[in-house]
């Protein structure tokens, strides 16, 4: 179940500097997302998967990070990047 190579460069290309920007935060963001509601798809399929479950929580909290240090050094693209991938606030 991971991130298919269109879905990976199709974000990268929307988020990031340029094709191969994959370490800025907000391409890590975004990718990130994608995991996260693919692997909450498979949970609500099949409940009694608890390694899926505990890996989706490590991908969340992993996210947060990523988000609090964002906000830390650039509000404003900390803010239109949660506008525009649809979460909190």
């Amino acid at each position: 179940m991971a991130l298919n190579k269109e879905i990976v460069t199709s974000l990268v290309g929307k988020f990031g500097q340029n094709d191969k920007d994959t370490g800025a935060s907000e391409v890590q963001v975004a990718l990130l997302t994608e995991r996260i509601n693919q692997l909450t798809e498979h949970c609500k399929q099949f409940k009694k998967d608890k390694s899926g479950q505990r890996g989706l929580l490590i991908l969340v909290g992993k996210r947060r990070r990523i988000l609090k240090y964002l906000q830390r050094t650039n509000l404003e693209k900390y803010r239109s990047l949660i506008k525009e991938l649809g979460l909190r606030k």
